[in-house]
Parts: C-alpha cells; structure tokens; sequence
C-alpha cells in the first residue's frame, strides 16, 4: 500500500474533534461531580454514592480516551514526518499506530456511553422507589 504525507494528514481534523468531545464530556462530569459531592456532604443518600462511584469509573476512562487520542495524534505526526523524510516503511507503521490508537480510544469511548447509562439507570431507580 502506498501512502503520501497528506493520508495522514486527513486524521487531523478527526482527532480533533474527538478530543473535543472527550474534553466536554470531562468538564460537564467534574461539574456534575462537584454539585454530587455537596449533595453527598449534606445528606449522602444511596444514589448519589452510587452516582459518585460511577462517576469516578467514567473520568478514569475520559482520561484513558484522551490519552489514546494524544497518542493517535502524536504517532500520525511521526507518521507525516517520516513520510516527508521518505521513511516509508517507518510512516506507514507509524500510521497504523495511530489508527489502532484512535481505534482504542473509540472503543473506550463506546465502553464509557455503556456505563453513562448505567448512572441514568441509578437516577430512574431512585425515582422509581420515590413514587
């Protein structure tokens, strides 16, 4: 397979992107985080326990994402430059790291929206038991 410098670069403005949204998701968990925490603190119910260890699952894996998500960008850099160097053997290793990196970070991304459910599930079971 042959590969030219721009093939990596068409992963740029994907992985952006995905750092983006990995980003979002971490700030609106620490906020929700914060205002559990001083509902914890006041009267710690059950479900906001449950909420809290949930939630601590799901910034470990927020982190993991975006961890992936540096590593997919830093090997397709290396990628570009080993390909402008005419490294092409390097390059296209360097490529398919960071597709598998991007890959991974995806899945984990999967594997995250799984457990989200589960926190909206503990929300619904304590509604439910309410009524």
């Amino acid at each position: 397979m042959k590969i030219s410098m721009t093939t990596p670069a068409l992963l740029f403005p994907a992985i952006s992107l995905f750092m983006l949204a990995f980003t979002n998701r971490f700030l609106s968990l620490g906020a929700r985080i914060r205002a559990l925490h001083d509902q914890y603190k006041n009267g710690g119910e059950e479900s906001v326990r449950k909420q809290l260890e949930n939630l601590r699952r799901r910034v470990y894996m927020i982190r993991n994402m975006q961890g992936f998500g540096v590593l997919s960008m830093l090997t397709c850099i290396l990628s570009m430059v080993c390909l402008f160097e005419d490294w092409i053997l390097a390059g296209q290793i360097f490529f398919g790291l960071s597709l598998f990196f991007l890959l991974t970070s995806l899945f984990v991304s999967f594997l995250e929206i799984r457990i989200s459910v589960q926190a909206l599930d503990i929300l619904l079971e304590d509604m439910e038991k309410r009524q």
